[in-house]
């Protein structure tokens, strides 16, 4: 037995001197390099033609005309203001309704239920979550019609509800999102703490379980929460698509404004949008900066909170305003789907009706033939940036597996940094490059755009579980004589099953709920359900947008039921292969 144990340690040491050198050691620089190469090329490509310099469009010379036009635009300081606001406010909002809900019910049936819903409230594209919201909170939409025999109104009250100049209603669209983002994040955390322990621990002293929680799990978990935090700050301070549907018009958020800048036909624009671009970046490092001094302000307030030493016992109410605040986001959320599904199948559906009057696939069967070219485009794009994604990812960990190395908190960030700049101010960059180089307009730009944003969210859901596979299987397959590569995939990649397709379809779902990537790189030639649908939001038939919104729903919940039904049909005779369930 020992002589066994020698040589499979002899093997690893081996394994682990060849996996530096061999191929699998091109898998992190390719990746970075995949990522970051776009990235500051299209960051280049923005910052040179915001201080002038674009030959092409006759910009010869650096200087500051493109910001002096944008600062005497009409609007552009009220769009800053939309961005900060809305942007700090709803990731606020988000973290906050995440972290109250964890500290009073961590290890509850209820919480263990609305853990359940993550799957399928992720799989849900922003725009999609936008256009239910705004179907549902419309003066003539569903949840005023559902309070008509309570308030007695026979016709939509003129309201102005959703595009309120205040960004509320967008602010709630995001809340709704990324709410179940930042919980999955939690989760994941929570999996790699003793949470348990320090939570009954703080039991044991007489605090109550809320303020327990706080006071001595959350400090532990929030610097692991910190990077997915940073994304949907940036996210929500940028956001387009969600802004183009729920957003203020006059004037609009200053993302909005860009896009509309960077579409007009007017090429001499494309200057100050570029500054705006760039504008747009320094929102975002400003809203980071002043949530960094949030934090300090938070730790600073949680540290005199603990001194106190108030123990918290009476916490009923919080429990269930935590409660019913996360499962009604929850329940908006689902009741926005269900009423775009209702209206893609409505005939006639007169206010103050709550359901309509008769049913019919009409819509379906008349547009059939205008959605199959962006379905298709949906589905080959998205597979396969999802599945060059997952060979990257799937690369990069099994060279740490057999290198001995875990990537540091750096290399991280940078893996991250797609998503923690705002898209717009680097798309028309990389829309430079690709015209420079002959690819503007191409497939494959297309899919090297979306695999920008795929990347990350795939290693993002794969690594947890690839970490924690037992090693102790791939050292018992090495000892009956298997190679480095026949326990990947005789092994490692059998028993992962399930944490690989579910990966692959989080990077479907991703990009399927691209829109900005799809209009810059595939410069108008590659139509998607998500490019589509936002260009309906303009125009006022709700049956033909629910149609789009459930297709675009529809598969990433294929994928995900693909996901876990494929392997439980798999290895439905081998229950014991199965890990990461």
């Amino acid at each position: 037995m020992a002589r066994g144990t020698e040589s499979a340690a002899s093997l690893q040491v081996g394994s682990d001197a060849r996996a530096r050198r061999g191929p699998l050691g091109l898998f992190p620089a390719l990746t970075l390099g995949l990522l970051l190469g776009p990235l500051a090329a299209g960051l280049l490509g923005t910052l040179l033609p915001a201080f002038g310099y674009l030959p092409a469009l006759g910009g010869e010379a650096l200087g500051l005309a493109p910001w002096r036009t944008l600062f005497a635009t009409p609007g552009v300081g009220e769009g800053v203001r939309l961005s900060l606001t809305v942007g700090l406010g709803s990731t606020l909002l988000s973290l906050g309704l995440v972290a109250v809900f964890c500290a009073a019910w961590h290890g509850t049936r209820w919480f263990r239920w609305l853990s359940r819903l993550l799957s399928p409230l992720l799989a849900v594209p922003h725009v999609t979550v936008a256009f239910g919201l705004a179907f549902l909170l419309t003066p003539s939409g569903w949840l005023l019609r559902l309070l008509a025999p309570l308030t007695g109104f026979q016709r939509p009250p003129d309201w102005l509800i959703v595009h309120d100049s205040w960004g509320l209603s967008l602010m709630l669209g995001l809340v709704l999102k990324e709410a179940p983002f930042l919980f999955l994040m939690t989760l994941a955390a929570l999996n790699q703490s003793n949470a348990t322990a320090l939570r009954q621990l703080a039991a044991s002293l007489g605090y109550g379980r809320t303020s327990g929680w706080l006071k001595a799990v959350f400090p532990q978990l929030y610097p692991q929460l910190r990077l997915p935090v940073f994304a949907v700050l940036a996210y929500s301070c940028a956001s387009v698509e969600m802004a183009l549907v729920l957003g203020p018009t006059t004037p609009a958020p200053l993302s909005v404004q860009l896009l509309r800048w960077f579409n007009e036909p007017d090429l001499a624009l494309r200057f100050m949008a570029s500054a705006g671009a760039m504008l747009q970046l320094g929102v975002v490092a400003l809203a980071m900066l002043i949530w960094c001094g949030l934090e300090r302000l938070g730790r600073d307030l949680g540290r005199h909170w603990i001194r106190w030493g108030g123990r918290g016992l009476r916490d009923g109410w919080l429990r269930g305003l935590s409660l019913g605040a996360l499962g009604g986001c929850f329940t908006l959320t689902l009741g926005s789907l269900l009423a775009m599904a209702l209206w893609s199948v409505a005939r006639l559906w007169r206010y103050p009706d709550v359901l309509p009057a008769s049913f019919s696939l009409e819509q379906w069967l008349r547009h059939t033939d205008d959605i199959l070219l962006p379905l298709w485009n949906t589905l080959s794009v998205g597979l396969a940036a999802s599945i060059v994604a997952l060979v990257l990812v799937l690369g990069c960990l099994e060279h740490e597996v057999r290198a001995g190395r875990r990537p540091t908190v750096r290399a991280l960030w940078l893996l991250y940094l797609p998503l923690l700049i705002p898209q717009i101010a680097f798309l028309f960059g990389i829309q430079v490059l690709l015209v420079g180089v002959g690819l503007d307009g191409r497939w494959v730009a297309l899919l090297w755009s979306h695999l920008l944003f795929v990347l990350p969210y795939v290693f993002l859901s794969l690594a947890d579980p690839y970490r924690a596979f037992d090693e102790r299987y791939a050292r018992s397959a090495r000892c009956l004589g298997a190679s480095a590569n026949g326990v990947f995939w005789r092994v490692r990649l059998p028993m992962l099953l399930r944490p690989v397709l579910v990966a692959l379809a989080v990077g479907f779902a991703v990009s399927v709920a691209q829109y900005l990537p799809t209009l810059f790189a595939g410069g108008g030639r590659f139509p998607t359900l998500t490019t589509e649908a936002v260009a309906l939001s303009a125009g006022s038939n709700r049956r033909i947008m629910g149609v789009y919104a459930v297709l675009q729903m529809g598969l990433p919940f294929i994928a995900f039921a693909l996901a876990q039904g494929l392997p439980a049909m798999l290895f439905r005779h081998r229950r014991g292969l199965q890990v990461g369930r």
